[in-house]
């Protein structure tokens, strides 16, 4: 199954269910808008004299991957999409050579799911109770994560339009996070970085990725896409932790911008949700697989090598 066909079937089956509701954006939904819009301001420089041999494949933090496409952090509403749709996601991303990562709520069957030999992460809301977050962050951890992930964009809950979803949280502080770093025995991820100074927070608190990502636009309205601030966290980040981007990707293109912008990994949301939709295990696959082919395919046409290192130069803004 091909990319569009994917998309178009699997939007499809949610707007006719009841979570579809998890596809919109808070209130105006400017989020939306404002994604596609920034990442096509960048065209590509191509340089098709002496194209170069082409490697997806990347290592972050001791983990290797056949593509830097990985599905960023969610769980609602997979279990709802099939009986066993977290298993089915687990064995298609892990033949698909990616990465899986889970949000709120915590799967009960994550170990079964990290069984399955798939790289995994986990995500914890800051939730009020600091400490339930180190309880959860523990068995996460028990349950066989490669790492650990705290939501810092959600410190006031999350909305869709104009309906509050997430509830009893509170905003980290750099002591929480500091607490949570020499607790966890994993690398931990500090998702929804979106500025200088909060990059400069989580790398004083010695996190070792930061997620640069707007939550889908489940959280704050007016909020920028990654691109429009990526450049000053990867300035703070680089050389000091890992950088990863999601927020809007959606073709090998979209990929290949983020990687140029500074990140290591790509990370989905709706197109995974899609994908399982459309096709299950199978879906999957051919998701992670379409896009990786679309990236190697634009790769050797700009003069990239393997996805490391990409140089910013490849794009042209408008």
């Amino acid at each position: 199954m091909d990319l569009t066909e994917i998309y178009k079937q699997g939007e499809e089956f949610f707007r006719t269910k009841e979570y579809g509701l998890l596809l919109d954006y808070v209130e105006t939904a400017f989020v939306r808008e404002n994604d596609r819009q920034v990442i096509d301001r960048f065209t590509f420089r191509q340089k098709s004299v002496d194209a170069p041999d082409v490697s997806t494949t990347c290592r972050v933090l001791g983990v290797e991957l056949s593509t830097p496409v990985i599905m960023s952090a969610m769980t609602m509403p997979i279990p709802a999409i099939a009986e066993d749709a977290l298993m089915q996601l687990a064995r298609g991303l892990k033949t698909a050579g990616s990465l899986m990562w889970t949000g709120t709520p915590i799967p009960d069957n994550l170990a079964e799911i990290a069984s399955t030999g798939v790289p995994l992460v986990a995500n914890v809301k800051p939730l009020t109770d600091r400490d339930k977050v180190h309880a959860t962050l523990d068995k996460v951890i028990e349950d066989g994560v490669i790492w650990v992930g705290i939501e810092i964009d959600a410190g006031r809950g999350t909305k869709i339009r104009d309906r509050e979803m997430g509830f009893d949280c509170t905003p980290f502080s750099l002591k929480d996070i500091e607490v949570i770093k020499k607790r966890a025995s994993v690398p931990l991820v500090c998702k929804g970085v979106l500025s200088a100074e909060d990059a400069k927070k989580c790398i004083e608190a010695g996190v070792d990725i930061v997620v640069v990502s707007n939550h889908g636009g489940h959280t704050l309205d007016y909020l920028p896409h990654p691109f429009q601030v990526m450049d000053e966290i990867v300035d703070i980040a680089r050389g000091k932790a890992e950088i990863i981007v999601d927020g809007g990707f959606r073709r090998g293109s979209d990929v290949l911008k983020g990687l140029a912008f500074g990140a290591s990994l790509v990370g989905l949301g709706r197109p995974i949700l899609y994908a399982l939709a459309a096709g299950g295990e199978n879906g999957i696959t051919d998701l992670i697989g379409g896009l990786t082919r679309e990236l190697a395919r634009l790769m050797c046409m700009v003069g990239v090598r393997e996805p490391v290192n990409v140089p910013k130069e490849i794009l042209i803004a408008q």
